[in-house]
């Protein structure tokens, strides 16, 4: 019975707390059809999902009726900053895509994809 005991006890202490996913906050998108956004990224569920929450366009920023639209979802973390399985929706062209996302530092290279031909965006961490 102590043997069990001290195995669980090592196990508890091992786990230690949660790390925080890296790719989670606020990241500014690539200038797409003259505006960019601001999206923030959070745990949905299992996976990972991504939010408009700001847009702006030449003049500064607007407010676009795409603020609070998923624009990514489904994202599944594989660790060493890749992320796949996720959906990227285009808000230019209303057409949703397969996507991978790689995460460097405070550049996040993300990847909207059909077959092997894929449009690339690198975004940057606002916060």
């Amino acid at each position: 019975m102590k043997r069990v005991i001290a195995a669980v006890a090592l196990a508890v202490g091992l786990a230690g707390p949660a790390v925080a996913e890296p790719v989670l906050g606020v990241w500014k998108t690539q200038v797409d059809d003259g505006a960019y956004a601001h999206v923030t990224f959070s745990q949905c569920g299992a996976a990972l999902c991504g939010v408009i929450s700001r847009t702006f366009n030449a003049s500064g920023e607007y407010q676009s009726e795409n603020i609070g639209k998923q624009l990514v979802w489904d994202m599944n973390a594989n660790g060493s900053g890749k992320y796949s399985g996720g959906k990227i929706w285009q808000p230019s062209t209303g057409k949703v895509y397969k996507s991978k996302m790689t995460l460097s530092g405070t550049t996040l290279k993300v990847a909207g994809c059909v077959g092997p031909i894929c449009k690339k965006q690198t975004w940057t961490k606002v916060q």
